[in-house]
């Protein structure tokens, strides 16, 4: 695959000729080709099972067009693949059999060490070999979303239990934040070897830290799956949800692109993220998922100003600002894309 690829150019900071556009959580339940594959099926079992993974991954490019695919997966699959017991539970997400209530918990948990690659890499490699020039994403989660969904009995909105864990425990916190950030390293590498060009590493919970925490308890282990990926090769994209205050910590744990929610225009983005005149950094986003259900007037302004936006950066790859919520209307994202392509 060409290196001038539009989305591979982005995502190192290159500006490219022409601006890339995906979408997170484009492969899913917005659309009725997924609904259907997925009618008998549980999510981790289409996750583990290759020509299915690889199927509902390539289904969003067909549609779309657009310019990169994301491996179809959960950011608990490699936990399931190590032994643990986890159900995906419709409305609540992962919940694990036995989670993390006390500090001797981690130690029975990190005694599950390492999962048998073949069938995330087996599909990777099948969308690879239909997807041509179009790169793949490699998915995975940073080490305190997918430590949060291990710690307590319930999940609070703002995760109170893992950061409670955080503070009172340390030294455990590190061991089980590590042991994640090798699982989620773990995972990239079955991917990228399947013939992924890229990887995202997704922070879903990390808006609910304060700078000193993040800095504290999560930064080097962040780093750790990131460096993971840098080591295979491959650029990465760090994004996380309500992290305004952190974009320049982010920056520092390495990866080359930083994704934007939308809360917070690109160009101030830009401001947070870069150090100085010299240093230059891409963005991806950051379209506000709510347009989705405004007009089409609304929505077409919007993303010309977030195409705006982005020029300010280093390069621009347009997303949207979290994941397509699973009532989007597929014309409505075959739309966006089409503008996006069309501004070039």
């Amino acid at each position: 695959m060409s290196e001038q690829n539009s989305f591979l150019k982005a995502v190192r900071g290159l500006h490219p000729d022409k601006t890339p556009v995906w979408f997170m959580r484009q492969a899913g339940r917005s659309l009725p080709e997924y609904r259907g594959l997925r009618a008998d099926k549980d999510m981790l079992t289409a996750c583990t099972t290759p020509d299915l993974a690889a199927e509902i991954t390539l289904q969003p490019v067909r549609r779309y067009g657009v310019d990169a695919a994301i491996f179809f997966s959960d950011i608990v699959t490699p936990l399931y693949l190590a032994g643990l017991e986890v159900e995906i539970v419709p409305g609540k997400g992962p919940v694990f059999a036995d989670p993390i209530l006390e500090p001797q918990d981690v130690d029975r948990l990190t005694s599950h060490q390492g999962f048998d690659p073949d069938c995330i890499t087996e599909a990777a490699q099948i969308a690879c070999g239909e997807l041509g020039e179009t790169p793949l994403i490699a998915f995975a989660a940073a080490p305190f979303t997918l430590a949060s969904y291990l710690i307590g009995k319930t999940r609070s909105k703002n995760h109170l239990e893992a950061r409670a864990f955080m503070h009172s425990y340390p030294d455990a916190w590190n061991r089980l934040a590590r042991w994640c950030a090798d699982m989620s390293a773990a995972f990239l590498a079955a991917q990228i070897a399947g013939g992924a060009r890229t990887a995202q590493v997704f922070d879903s919970w990390v808006g609910d830290l304060s700078r000193a925490d993040y800095q504290t308890y999560c930064w080097e282990h962040s780093r750790v799956v990131i460096d993971s990926a840098h080591a295979h090769g491959v650029p990465v994209i760090h994004f996380g949800v309500g992290a305004a205050s952190l974009l320049d910590l982010m920056r520092d744990a390495g990866a080359e692109c930083i994704g934007v929610d939308w809360r917070l225009p690109l160009g101030e983005a830009v401001k947070l993220i870069e150090h100085g005149p010299g240093d230059r950094f891409a963005v991806q986003g950051n379209i506000d998922p709510a347009v989705l259900f405004a007009s089409s007037e609304v929505r077409r302004d919007h993303v010309d100003q977030v195409l705006a936006e982005g020029k300010k950066a280093a390069a621009h790859i347009v997303n949207l600002g979290h994941g397509v919520p699973p009532n989007a209307d597929p014309a409505v994202l075959q739309e966006i894309v089409d503008q996006v392509h069309e501004s070039r």
